[in-house]
Order: structure tokens, then sequence, then C-alpha cells
């Protein structure tokens, strides 16, 4: 379904949920004091340390540091993307999702995409039966059956047979649909016609279980070998991999996951008991690819056949892995022997045999470096110097992060440019010119305590906001430490009335200020309800008070002052006394 979901919904929806009511129904929750605490569902745990606030409407686990409002439980328990949680969400509280329509991509009504879910399960039951009862289908088994396919393997992967006919589906279902599904291609002369005919036909399910589209195989040697459904409302090839429902199946949260070149592999190796391997669907992996199977493990492994085209495939790869490489996250390269092809390989050298190769697999850093150090006489200073002009590019692709510098350290040295700063990773540099700054920062730490407490305070009681107006406060002149953080959250209250914490924190997703609003959320304050406006304007006004103390200190240091100063010691020493006044009422 396209088109843009208002914030306003959003906002809206997270007032009206309960996230207690909701992770409740996904994991049973226990109430100790203010809080309710379960077990982790996101690592495993012997004693709860996993807590719900309803006042706050947010989870955090003491033990894996996950946290977030309704939508990123949903996100992070579910495998859910931004957009598919917000749906489920809007189920839960029975409410349907609102789209805002762009002139370039028109919203697509739901009624419409439910009917081609359900034509895409119609026609693979209808595939299925095929492969079962037709005369045809008989052949397609054979050839399973000889590929190692069990009758089982076949039914979890949904297999089928597209009979070898020209107007199959046209005369079993709706026409119209079945050419907005991709099941039928309009020639020239607007004449329609199946587009899989005489081949296996191959299921794609997205994580939902949804098909979402096909890929056939021919029994022979006529070309083309695979052909897949094209791009249509549901299938959209670069976000999609084979697989990846049956893996989920099998493991929710496996330990790796393997990424091979083609349907039949990961199928044969999901007979052999390696049930997660997936596949891209005819394309290179993306970025898009990478970052959803990341959702589900930390560690992808490439598994190319090792010809010539198997090699290209995975530096084809290297792109999108660098971009994808966030902090927690692992690559792996396994390239397989000549003439050998998962399927082959693990029928000769056994499961054991295979999962061996698996672990043995070389890192990302091994393949990147092994790979230049093949291609290039890296003894010879032409060498080295197309090692820099060619690695760098895919370096600086990295998130900063400790691996980052490490990858960088590795290239100085191949390069023997260890000495130059032409290979300084720019966020380091950026680092050594600003120690000053940090330093100084550092010393202001100490400072921090009453502003971390009302701005704190601010998070987890937006409704602090309204109050705050009454006090007419000229924020041009105050430059206390987190006044531009304080600003920031009341300026955010404003525009979006966020009525609670999870609202604030949903406002602030993927923002530079989202960590630290997060963090906000989750401080203890031992701060009772009844105390929490006093607390607040108790910790504001000693901020407004030193703030003014450091003015104040500065002007009577300078000793003569001119007339734009004298006002300015006059202003302060009024605002003193009146935030002096109001703090002995």
């Amino acid at each position: 379904m396209s088109g843009r979901i208002p914030r306003e919904f959003i906002d809206e929806l997270l007032v009206r949920v309960d996230i207690v009511d909701l992770i409740d129904s996904h994991v049973p929750l226990k109430k100790t004091g203010n809080n309710f605490v379960a077990r982790c569902p996101f690592h495993v745990e012997k004693t709860p340390s996993f807590s719900v606030n309803r006042k706050k409407q947010f989870f955090h686990c003491f033990g894996c540091e996950a946290s977030g409002n309704a939508i990123s439980f949903l996100m992070d328990f579910s495998h859910l993307d931004f957009i598919e949680a917000v749906e489920d969400l809007a189920g839960f509280v029975g409410v349907e999702v609102p789209r805002v329509s762009t002139e370039y991509q028109p919203a697509q009504k739901k009624e419409d995409l439910n009917s081609l879910y359900l034509l895409m399960e119609q026609v693979a039951v209808f595939y299925a039966e095929q492969l079962r009862t037709s005369d045809a289908g008989k052949k397609a088994v054979e050839y399973l059956k000889n590929r190692g396919v069990s009758g089982d393997c076949a039914n979890s992967f949904m297999i089928g047979y597209a009979p070898d006919e020209w107007k199959a589906l046209e005369t079993r279902f709706n026409p119209k649909l079945l050419l907005e599904a991709g099941l039928l291609v309009s020639n020239e002369e607007g004449r329609a016609y199946d587009r899989f005919r005489g081949r296996i036909m191959f299921p794609i399910r997205d994580k939902r279980a949804r098909i979402v589209g096909f890929g056939g195989r021919v029994l022979d040697d006529s070309l083309p070998k695979y052909l897949n459904s094209p791009e249509t409302p549901l299938f959209h090839k670069g976000k999609e991999v084979y697989g990846l429902y049956e893996l989920l199946e099998k493991n929710a949260k496996p330990q790796r996951i393997l990424i091979v070149e083609g349907y039949m592999d990961v199928i044969a190796l999901a007979q052999c008991g390696i049930n997660y391997a997936v596949a891209a669907l005819g394309t290179a992996a993306s970025q898009a690819h990478l970052d959803l199977l990341f959702r589900f493990s930390s560690e992808l492994v490439f598994c190319f056949d090792g010809d010539k085209a198997g090699r290209a495939a995975a530096w084809r790869a290297m792109e999108p892995a660098f971009s994808s490489l966030k902090d927690g996250r692992q690559i792996r390269v396994m390239l397989l022997p000549q003439q050998h092809d998962p399927d082959s390989l693990v029928r000769e050298e056994g499961v054991d045999g295979f999962i061996d190769r698996v672990q043995a697999s070389e890192t990302l850093s091994e393949y990147f470096f092994g790979h230049f150090s093949n291609e290039l006489n890296l003894s010879e200073m032409e060498g080295r110097a197309q090692l820099v002009i060619k690695a760098k590019p895919y370096l600086e692709k990295l998130p900063d992060s400790v691996f980052k510098e490490m990858m960088f350290d590795r290239l100085k040295e191949l390069s023997g440019l260890g000495r130059l700063d032409i290979l300084d990773n720019t966020a380091t540099l950026a680092s050594k010119q600003n120690v000053k700054q940090v330093g100084k920062r550092s010393q202001d730490n100490s400072r921090l305590s009453s502003a971390r407490m009302a701005v704190a305070l601010l998070v987890q009681n937006p409704r602090l906001a309204e109050l705050l107006d009454q006090r007419e406060l000229d924020w041009s002149e105050l430059g206390f430490p987190g006044v531009a953080l304080f600003k920031s959250i009341l300026s955010m209250i404003a525009d979006n009335n966020s009525a609670n914490t999870a609202v604030l924190v949903e406002c602030y997703r993927g923002a530079a200020e989202e960590k630290s609003i997060k963090a906000l959320a989750l401080l203890d304050l031992p701060v009772p309800d009844a105390g929490i406006e006093a607390e607040f304007f108790d910790a504001l006004d000693r901020l407004i008070i030193q703030d003014q103390e450091a003015v104040l200190a500065r002007l009577l240091n300078k000793g003569k002052l001119d007339a734009e100063e004298k006002d300015l010691l006059r202003k302060t020493l009024a605002a003193k006394s009146l935030v002096q006044k109001n703090r002995n009422l």
C-alpha cells in the first residue's frame, strides 16, 4: 500500500495504545511495583530484566539494552519495518491506517492489494495441484526427486508446476488481476498469455507469509533457465529474498544467514537440514537485502560458486556490504571449489563438511584485502598506489566504528603509507582537531546534573512544556549546558502536540538526538508524581541562576563596560532577582 502515513495518525496511535496490553499479548508480563516485567524476548536470560513502564509507554531491557515504544517493540519482536509495524499496531487498536497520496505515487486501495494477495495464494495452490496431478507435472516431480527434494520439502516451500499452456491461468482467474500481479503478459497486439509456462514454480513469500511473486525454472536446457515475476504492487525484487519466511519458521533468531545464488540452492540445503539459507531474486544482493537480513541475524555469509561468475558476484556484493556494516554486524565470504554449487558440495562433503566450510569462511576484511593482494602486485609502488585508490572508497562507506579504524590501519600497513595522513579516517581527523573542545565539554559535565534532571523530567512529562510557557523565559539569553537540546524538545512538543514520552521519542526516530532522548526517557528519576513540577522548576531555576552568575562574573571582572554591556548587566541582575523571588515563594 503506497502513500505517506500522516504524522498526526502515528502520534494518535501511540496515545491510543497501551504498551502494557500490547506487549502482554506477545510476552506475558508480571506487575512489579510501578513496572511490568518479563524475561526479555530479544535475548536468552534466566531472570527477568525486561521492564515495561505504563506511564512512559516505554520498554527497556537492562540485559541487552533494547528499548523503545510500541512501534519499536513490534519492529524488533515481529521483525517488521516501520510501516509494517504501524500497520500491525493499527490492527491491534482496531483502526485503519490513513494514507496521504502523492502526485507521483497514487495510493493503492487496501482492498485491491488484498485481492492481489488472495490471487497469488490461489495461483500457488493451482500450481501445487498441477505438480501432483497433471501428467506434465510428473516430469517435474521426477526432476525434483533426482535433485534430492522430498515431498515434505516441496510442500514446505509450496513448490508447484506451471502447465505448458498459453492460457492456463486466464481461464481460471480474473485476467485484470493476473495482469496486475505480473502473471499474464500482454503483447503488442494487446493479447494476454501466461508468463510462466512449462516451469517448476517457486512461490516467493514475504516474512509475513504472503506470496508476493514467483520464480520459475525450466526442466531442460532452454533459456532463460530461471524467470522471475516482474515488479508489481506486491513484488520488488530489490527488497525481497527467497526462503526468508521458511527460514524464520524454523528459527526466528538464526545465528547466521547464508546468502546463496539460486532457489534450488536454498531448497537443497534445507533438504539437508541447513535451514538458514536465502537467495537474492535474480539480482545482485543490495543494501536493502542486507539490512533486511541483519534484522534477524548479526552474521551474514555470502556463499557463491567458485567459477568466474560466482567470484564476480561476490565482489559486486562488497559495495552494499560496506554500506550496511554497523556495529555488531559481521559479514563473511565463502567461495566454493570450482565446478561446485551448494547442492553438489553438500552431497560430496556431507552436511558436517559443508558446515565446517561455512564456519571457516573468510571474514570480510580477509576477503577484501585478499582480493587486492591477488589482483595487484603490492611489491611495486604502482601496485600499492592502485590499492589505495581502489580500496579507500569502500572503507569510507563504513560507519564510524573501531572496525573502520582497523580497516584503515590495515590499508596503511599494506600500502606503506602509515606515516602519511592521506589515509586517515576523516572522523578520526575531526576528532583530533577538536580534542580541546572535547576536553572542555568533559570539564563542563560536572555541571550537567541539574540540566540532566530538568531535561529528563521534560522528556518523561511533556505536559510540563505548557506550564513552562507561563514563565515567559527569554531562551535567547540562556546558554547553560544542554539548553540546545532543551529548546529542541520544547519545539518538538509544541509542533507535534506530544502527549506522552512514547510520542515524543517517536518524533526523534532517525534524528541525531534520538539516542540522547531515549537515554533521558529511560532515566529512573527519584521523584514522586506529586513532586514532579516542583523538582522540574527547581532544577531549571538552578540552571538559570548558574547561567546568570556566569554572565555577571564575566561582566564584573571586565571592569569598564560599554553601554550595551551595562544594559545586559541591569537585565541580568533584574532577572536573577526575579528567579530568586520565585524560588522563595
